[in-house]
């Protein structure tokens, strides 16, 4: 019994290691080829002559690189390169996070700290690259937020869009993917735990507010700690209350 266990262990890593150089070898196709997300790619039969393996083999591979979103995988049409996204980093860190559950705040702790570092670091360098009519955007998105603080309402929609204009003129494709990533995955660990938005509003927007004084003054440091008291009031507020309200 423990040789047939030792012999299937053995089978299912020999697998494993056939399906990991696979998944490189399909890889390196798109590489090499400089196929472009939707260009179709190889079918079955063609990777399994290629590759020199079976069906089994190039099925099990090409379904863990849809799993990553680097391919596609159109059933009665053929498999093309998928988008790469960050949606896979983002599944896999809200299931990180949620997966904590007696620790959950350290863990969210850590989502918050690292993009803090992240729009800490590059607001210094928007500060004195905005444009007079990117400011004038996000000046208002701010009059959006006050004029929903006085009602009471939270605006969550209206501090995304912040943050993302904030950064729009860096002509950096990777920043607003990290960001839209990282609050995806807050609000996700906020809806799961029956956080709501109603906490703070005129506070927040006060906040967003001052971020926007300084970067007209074309202050990057004081653009740098307006950002860092916003994101101590996340965190402060996001501590307290862990087990009711929730306000970006």
């Amino acid at each position: 019994m423990r040789h047939m266990s030792e012999e299937s262990g053995n089978r299912r890593r020999d697998e494993r290691r056939v399906s990991s150089r696979i998944q490189r070898e399909v890889m390196r196709i798109v590489l090499d080829r400089k196929l472009r997300p939707g260009d179709p790619l190889p079918t079955e039969s063609e990777l399994m002559a290629d590759l020199g393996v079976g069906r089994h083999f190039v099925r099990e591979a090409l379904q863990a690189l849809q799993a990553l979103d680097i391919v596609e995988i159109r059933h009665g049409y053929g498999t093309y390169v998928g988008q790469a996204s960050l949606t896979p980093f983002v599944d896999g860190l809200t299931f990180r996070t949620l997966v904590r559950p007696d620790d959950e705040m350290e863990a969210l702790s850590e989502i918050l700290q690292v993009r803090e570092v992240l729009e800490e670091g590059l607001i210094r360098r928007v500060a004195v690259t905005l444009a007079e009519p990117d400011l004038d955007r996000l000046e208002a998105v701010v009059d959006g937020m006050e004029a929903a603080a006085r009602e009471g309402r939270a605006f969550p929609e209206l501090d995304q869009e912040f943050h993302a204009l904030l950064y729009g003129n860096l002509g950096n494709a990777l920043v607003p993917q990290l960001l839209g990533a990282f609050w995806t995955v807050f609000r996700r660990v906020a809806r799961a735990h029956g956080w709501s938005d109603a906490a703070a509003p005129r506070l927040t927007a006060r906040r967003h507010r001052d971020i926007v004084t300084a970067l007209r003054a074309r202050d990057a440091e004081g653009a740098e700690r307006a950002m860092a008291d916003h994101f101590r009031g996340i965190e402060m507020r996001a501590a307290r209350e862990r087990g009711g309200r929730f306000e970006r």
